[in-house]
């Protein structure tokens, strides 16, 4: 696999970024929803400090990855016969994984900020853990989380149905 995308394929660079990122979000959904619902303040803690290790290494790849594409690639050509409406609807549904990806960094960044669970998480700062729901950025991250969700169904959804409906192997393009 050349490294670069073709006009038909992904190239090594946007399929290793697509998949690691993916494996990541799931890790970040997970970790997230499970902190939000624990008590047991170790437990919250080690969850959120993984919880913001791996959210600083998606917006990491995130932004990467659209460098990746303003500078250095370009994507392949649509699936042939794809309906315009289909074709405009999956290019907004990546733009808004962008956008909800960086909006849920900053606020991520911002509650552990306003709230000082950077020094106690990281720092070895005595106290507690915050109330996060206490903080305004609470609230867009709570939303971005479930909008984070919906967009990863629509998105499964959507390379399931060209798969194994359509069957004009889009899958393959990312590597499977």
């Amino acid at each position: 696999m050349a490294l670069k995308s073709s006009s038909d394929r992904y190239g090594a660079v946007a399929v290793a970024i697509h998949w690691v990122t993916a494996v990541a979000v799931a890790g970040l959904l997970v970790s997230g929803f499970r902190a939000a619902g624990t008590i047991d303040p170790v437990a919250k803690a080690g969850l959120l400090r993984v919880h913001a290790v791996v959210g600083a290494t998606v917006l990491a790849l995130t932004l990467a990855r659209i460098a990746w594409w303003v500078f250095a690639d370009r994507r392949p050509a649509e699936t042939a016969g794809t309906p315009r409406l289909q074709g405009r609807a999956a290019r907004a549904v990546h733009v808004l994984f962008y956008a909800v990806l960086i909006g849920m960094a900053a606020s991520g960044v911002g509650m552990l900020a306003l709230s000082g669970a950077a020094n106690i998480l990281f720092g070895g700062a005595p106290g507690p853990l915050p109330d996060f729901m206490a903080y305004a950025p609470r609230i867009p991250h709570g939303l971005g989380a479930l909008l984070l969700v919906a967009l990863v169904v629509v998105h499964v959804a959507a390379a399931l149905y060209h798969q194994f409906v359509l069957r004009d192997r889009l899958l393959g393009r990312m590597g499977l």
